[in-house]
């Protein structure tokens, strides 16, 4: 120690101070001297790399005092609920592709076992795909203040020192970033997909497929392990373990600056922020006037007013239909096995025409309110090839040149539903062209992608 007390004493006997300089006693004579120890140089190196580098890897970095174990909880328990409804009407929303039934409808051709909980899409209720796929896509909006929150609550575990510690905290950290960077990748690109943004390589089903997959496996892991520690911090309430204690899991900080907002403020706010995002989305849920109050929908694609006046994904432009592939040239080739029959619009408008109020809904979570559909059942087209009764599934094939779905394989209890229809007017108009102009398919509780447009040809039976 350096002294600069003038009567210091070492071993008891007093010594005169030395201007700052380490004063040492003399050996004992009757005592042997000892050699000083030192760190063997393993050791040193242990004591260096257990020492975090400075910045966010130290934990008086991080000064919150709204971080901590209570908090962290509070919003993983939302997470918990909220995403297992979003992964629930996920898996509902591809099952109603009904992708086992054809290639043409499977838009991840590799799931393997992935899809192992497949079922025949009903189309009962009508309405059924039309509230999954809005609950779907307004909670995964309303979730995100929720997840920013929750990420920024943890953000000091991502730089926990040593990185790994044992293999088994190496798993531990592996599922942590399969799980943000899995929740990240899920919830950007179901918003870009909303947005009808492309900006991502590859198709949005097969990376959203697999994304969601990786992410719900990761998550599984996680809940494992910390569920029981968040249902403590619950019941702790206020009394919150103090920070380096194993309770506080290391979110806690050691330095916390004075708080300008309570925990439950900040819950608050964050909710706040998570109603301020429903408001802006779920009208292009629910339709009608309340489409004016989705902010966050996408837009450019409404017709206008009038019976035609209903939203719409795909023009007839973006899709390359040219004049003549709609014009008087058009005929609808119905056919099953050997037979087929060749109709032009006219003979077309010749059979009986039925009616069906059935709305329209997409992936991107936006619907219409029902729309009164006219046209003839696809039962009567599969009578002129002989397949009145027992009516097998179709494929349903577009003159669109460009873009997916341009065909559909639709299942055999979706074409006997007496309310699909091959409809040529809506509301009482003729279809414009952008809704499908001469004849498109419509088909209760299925995907507005598989509610063909602009069709040329069904084949009753086994698909051609």
């Amino acid at each position: 120690m350096f002294v600069f007390d003038d009567r210091r004493v070492c071993g008891g006997v007093p010594v005169e101070a030395s201007h700052g300089k380490r004063i040492r006693p003399e050996p004992s004579s009757s005592a042997p001297s000892e050699p000083v120890k030192r760190p063997a140089p393993l050791t040193r190196l242990r004591t260096a790399v257990s020492e975090p580098p400075p910045g966010p890897a130290r934990p008086e970095f991080w000064r919150s005092p709204l971080r901590g174990l209570w908090l962290t909880s509070v919003l993983g328990l939302v997470l918990l609920v909220g995403v297992t409804l979003l992964f629930v009407t996920g898996l509902l929303s591809y099952a109603a592709y009904n992708p086992d039934l054809s290639p043409v409808n499977d838009q991840t051709p590799d799931k393997g076992w992935l899809g192992f909980y497949l079922f025949s899409w009903p189309t009962s209720p009508y309405w059924l795909y039309r509230v999954n796929q809005g609950v779907h896509v307004v909670l995964g909006v309303v979730l995100v203040p929720v997840l920013l929150a929750k990420l920024w609550s943890v953000i000091p575990k991502m730089f926990q020192w040593p990185p790994v510690r044992s293999v088994s905290h190496g798993i531990e950290r592996l599922s942590l970033l399969l799980l943000v960077g899995g929740a990240i990748f899920e919830f950007a690109t179901g918003i870009l997909n909303v947005q009808l943004h492309y900006i991502f390589p590859g198709s949005f089903y097969v990376l959203h497929f697999y994304g969601a997959w990786v992410f719900i496996g990761a998550f599984v892991v996680h809940v494992a392990f910390r569920l029981p520690r968040a249902l403590r911090a619950l019941r702790y309430g206020r009394e919150l373990p103090e920070a380096g204690t194993e309770e506080a899991a290391g979110l806690a900080s050691p330095r916390p600056v004075p708080p300008t907002i309570s925990r439950r403020g900040a819950l608050g706010m964050i909710g706040l922020g998570s109603l301020a995002l429903f408001v802006v989305t779920a009208g292009q849920s629910v339709g009608g006037w309340w489409r004016q109050t989705a902010l966050l929908a996408p837009h450019g694609r409404d017709p206008g007013a009038g019976p035609n006046g209903f939203q719409i994904n795909k023009t007839a432009a973006s899709v390359g239909i040219r004049p003549s592939d709609i014009g008087p040239a058009w005929r609808l080739t119905v056919c099953s096995g050997g037979g087929q029959v060749v109709l032009t619009r006219d003979e077309l408008l010749a059979m009986e025409q039925r009616e069906a109020a059935l709305p329209i809904a997409c992936v991107e979570g936006w619907s219409t309110p029902d729309q009164l559909w006219s046209g003839v059942r696809l039962t009567d087209l599969a009578a002129l090839v002989g397949r009145g009764t027992d009516t097998p599934r179709a494929l349903v094939e577009s003159v669109q040149r460009g873009g997916s779905f341009r065909s559909v394989v639709l299942r055999d209890n979706q074409v006997r539903d007496h309310r699909s229809l091959l409809a040529v007017r809506v509301n009482g108009a003729v279809l414009s062209q952008d809704h499908g102009y001469p004849a498109r398919v419509i088909v209760p509780g299925a995907p507005g992608v598989h509610n063909t447009k602009w069709v040329t040809r069904i084949t009753f039976g086994e698909p051609a």
